[in-house]
């Protein structure tokens, strides 16, 4: 049992460890010569990524960061395995440590231990987290989100009304309302999404939220090293127009 108690602890340590691989700071870094927070919105997130870079550097950040928490929930499964794990165990207590590595993925992701604990909001790991506990569900909420982007171009705005929606959907699924782990863990998403996004709201409230528009080409910020070049200056390269608004 100590074993399999050790063996939990260091699963959940993996998830943290995989969640704060910080792929859009790295990406940024490599090929575009810049620090994701220090422009647009300062976020660490696929979201920011478009703002600034373009949908060329926002897809496989978006795919990179869902990923990892997909594959931090899936190594619970391995828990199945443990002769002295699961059979002591039930379903309920399966659910508790899937959502015990999605919370873990990410809060590796908002607070990265590779990248100064300056991370993001944790949505695309929290999606690919869910998609590896309960895909549909995870459809139904990308619906929604993708509904209300279609409509505001507010990606914040769309990703707390998924997240809000989370819990209703989890409510009248047949196949989960019965799970008490899962209703409540939905209720806490939708609770974290609303804090992680609390600047959003004082920016929506106040009019400044910036708008984004999914098919219109975005300038691609060019690598400090040019700005420096051309400037003749060590300063910091000038943001984009979207930016300065």
């Amino acid at each position: 049992m100590i074993l399999t108690y050790y063996t939990i602890t260091s699963m959940l340590i993996l998830a943290y460890l995989l969640g704060s691989i910080p792929s859009a700071v790295w990406i940024g870094k490599k090929y575009y010569g810049i620090d994701i927070r220090e422009y647009g919105s300062k976020n660490a997130g696929a979201t920011n990524m478009l703002r600034v870079l373009g949908r060329r550097a926002a897809l496989p950040v978006f795919g990179l960061d869902m990923l990892k928490g997909f594959v931090a929930v899936t190594i619970i499964d391995l828990m199945k395995y443990d002769s002295v794990f699961a059979g002591g165990a039930n379903e309920n207590w399966f659910y508790a440590l899937r959502f015990g590595a999605v919370f873990a993925a990410v809060l590796g992701h908002i607070f990265p231990v590779f990248a100064d604990f300056r991370g993001g909001k944790g949505v695309a790991t929290l999606v690919g987290a869910i998609m590896g506990v309960n895909a549909p569900l995870v459809l139904l909420c990308f619906g929604v989100w993708f509904l209300v982007l279609m409509t505001t171009h507010y990606v914040s705005l769309s990703s707390m009304t998924a997240g809000c929606c989370f819990p209703i959907f989890t409510l009248i699924s047949p196949k989960v309302n019965h799970v008490w782990p899962f209703v409540a863990f939905s209720f806490v998403i939708a609770a974290l999404l609303i804090y992680t996004h609390r600047k959003n709201i004082e920016r929506l409230r106040a009019g400044t939220e910036s708008k984004i528009y999914i098919w219109r080409p975005r300038r691609v910020h060019p690598p400090r090293s040019e700005q420096t070049a051309r400037t003749g200056d060590t300063q910091q390269p000038t943001p984009p127009a979207d930016e300065q608004r």
